[in-house]
């Protein structure tokens, strides 16, 4: 059989390896974002490399998590990433313009390119058949500098659907469905690559809302195929020429497959607080709410929107719900008040948002003291709203305005009439304005740094042996919220690693960071997928920092895995998993002979305080124990 649109992409990329899932490749990238809460971060690593004008086809700067500038730094921050792009050839998206997933798809993206994004949605491009891929922000430093990117070879799993949806059952209710089935560690090392009958009717804002959220499965990215709806998006958008037809589904080798019929899916919701606690929202139906807020880069589109407004036209949000929407951008915000849609969303009573990222990582709109939250974004992990005893519900934008008008959780079924007939928009509003070129010749360019702007930690070496306390154990899927949490008075210090490094595991253990000073680092003992959720560098930045030296957990996240490699830790993982339960917190351990053990994968960590040893195990590749040896690819990449 032919192969798959993904390895098709793959192959036309290949730098080196070998295409046989779980072994590295290295891949040529086409296009890079940033967004400003990891953005800073990586251009302080581009400019440590020495390279004047970024290599790739295509690089953007968007300016969309932390735009309330309360106090110095956010700002400071946002002057940087604007001067740092005119100096580097780097496209910059100012703040206010919109959400960069949704800005790149309208935008930038291309079918058949490769995008890497320092943020772990942008797979979000996959509705548009690009291979697209969230790392950490030295990875993207890397690959605007001319350099591949290093990932294992993914397994590509052909979701395949047929059937069509319900009125009041959205493509929200697919990805919840996968995640019911498949669990956010059911997607490791794979590739969802989607097809069928069903997909034909699915506009790319529709598909994007899938490829995005995806990456609470801990998928590598999903990908659709470029087909007519891609054509009819991209010549909506004024960007026919960039079409090219990349088909999926029948015909083609895939791993495995999984079938979908969209006819017997129900309105799903994520019950707190992870993603893949998914019941279908009759189970609930009734459960009181206190907020609810339709917006983020998964569900703010055009198509949302317009839906939310037929749902509310003529009617009023229930008097015990705060309802907030934020728009994904300036181009659908446009035209919502161009065409009245607006005017029924506010005349609903709802507030209107800045269009950012906001309450989806804490920035506004936290749910009140025990508070039940609706919500349509993509991740729900405690506390990430901002209140420690807030409950977040994830469903899609339908149900969450029926719920709105409700006080009550509920479904879109009684509007099925109204939402029969959406038709996308045979032109978009264009208005590039607030998206700033590169200067022609950045030689002459200033880059202005605030005072809070400050330089990378020292990367020493690894040493032959390291001995440390277990200065931490954590339990399953520790989030990188959970390491270094979003919330904007932490989020500030995004370009201070000493500052921030004062809030790791802040809502876990107030008193890790004077613990890991006063021990001089240590370990960090964790259980299964370790460091899911954001691609947050921070989070592997601030431990390192703190002097943590390695994570022993029984199993990582793919994009922190990599983060914690690129800067010199390293990710260990137990090979009997029963070795877990048998470290304490407090524990001294030791590692002997590393340089030749990470070699040859026969590492062994003694328990000093038991007596006891216990064999480890990694999957680090070549490229990756060469950086934890120089203690961190940065350096190398310098050189």
């Amino acid at each position: 059989m032919a192969e798959n649109l993904t390895r098709r992409i793959i192959k036309s990329h290949l730098v080196s390896g070998d295409m046989v899932a779980g072994s590295e490749i290295a891949l040529k990238i086409d296009q890079t974002l940033t967004q400003d809460a990891t953005g800073t971060m990586a251009y302080l690593q581009f400019e440590s490399i020495g390279i004047p004008k970024a290599k790739t086809e295509l690089s953007v700067s968007y300016v969309d998590h932390s735009c309330l500038q309360v106090g110095f730094r956010n700002a400071d921050d946002h002057r940087f990433l604007q001067t740092v792009a005119r100096k580097h050839g780097i496209y910059f998206s100012r703040p206010g313009n919109g959400i960069c997933h949704q800005l790149h798809m309208e935008r930038f993206g291309v079918p058949g390119k490769t995008l890497l994004g320092s943020d772990s949605h942008t797979p979000h491009g996959g509705s548009l058949g690009m291979l697209a891929m969230g790392a950490g922000g030295l990875d993207i430093a890397l690959a605007m500098a001319g350099k591949p990117f290093h990932v294992k070879m993914p397994k590509v799993v052909n979701v395949r659907l047929t059937g069509t949806l319900k009125p009041y059952v959205a493509t929200k209710d697919i990805i919840l469905e996968l995640l019911r089935r498949c669990s956010v560690k059911g997607g490791v090392g794979k590739v969802f690559e989607y097809s069928g009958p069903g997909v034909e009717a699915l506009t790319v804002p529709q598909r994007a809302t899938i490829c995005n959220m995806g990456a609470e499965l801990g998928l590598t990215t999903s990908v659709f195929p470029s087909d007519e709806q891609t054509r009819h998006f991209l010549k909506a958008e004024s960007r026919e020429e960039c079409f090219v037809e990349l088909k999926t589904g029948e015909g083609f080798d895939y791993d495995e497959i999984i079938e979908i019929d969209l006819n017997t899916l129900e309105p799903l919701v994520a019950q707190p607080h992870m993603p893949d606690r998914v019941v279908p929202v009759t189970d609930l139906k009734e459960m009181k709410v206190n907020q609810v807020w339709v917006g983020s880069c998964t569900n703010a589109n055009y198509h949302d929107m317009v839906n939310i407004a037929k749902i509310l036209k003529g009617k009023q949000v229930h008097p015990d719900v705060s309802f907030s929407v934020s728009i994904a951008s300036r181009q659908v915000l446009h035209m919502l008040t161009e065409e009245g849609w607006l005017n029924d969303i506010v005349d609903a009573g709802a507030r209107i948002l800045e269009l950012t990222c906001g309450p989806c990582g804490g920035a506004g709109q936290s749910p009140c003291s025990g508070g039940i939250s609706v919500r349509t974004n993509n991740r729900n992990f405690e506390g990430r709203s901002g209140t420690k005893d807030a409950k977040v519900y994830l469903v899609s934008p339908e149900t969450a305005a029926m719920t709105a008008l409700k006080g009550t959780l509920s479904t879109a079924e009684e509007a099925s009439e109204q939402l029969r007939d959406y038709q996308e928009p045979k032109r978009y509003h264009i208005d590039d304005r607030m998206i700033i070129p590169p200067a022609e010749d950045g030689s002459e360019a200033e880059v202005i740094k605030g005072p809070n702007i400050k330089g990378l930690p020292e990367f020493s070496e690894l040493q032959d042996s390291v001995t440390g306390e277990a200065v931490i154990k954590v339990e399953d899927n520790i989030s990188t919220d959970h390491i270094i949490p979003a919330l904007p008075e932490i989020v500030a210090y995004r370009s201070n690693i000493p500052a921030i490094s004062e809030y790791a595991f802040s809502g876990i253990d107030a008193s890790f960071a004077s613990r890991c000073k006063e021990k001089q680092g240590g370990f960090i003992i964790a259980g299964k997928n370790y460091g899911q959720g954001s691609s947050r560098e921070h989070a592997a930045l601030a431990p390192k920092y703190l002097g943590i030296k390695a994570v022993i957990a029984v199993s990582f996240a793919r994009i922190h895995s990599q983060n914690l490699a690129n800067f010199g830790i390293m990710p260990l993982e137990f090979k009997n998993e029963a070795d877990y339960g048998r470290i304490n917190e407090g524990d001294v351990l030791e590692i002997k002979d590393l340089l030749n053990c990470l070699d040859k994968n026969t590492i062994k960590i003694k328990n000093v305080t038991k007596g006891e040893e216990y064999p480890l195990i990694h999957h680090l590749s070549e490229y990756q124990i060469t950086s934890i040896k120089a203690g961190s690819i940065l350096k190398l990449a310098a050189k």
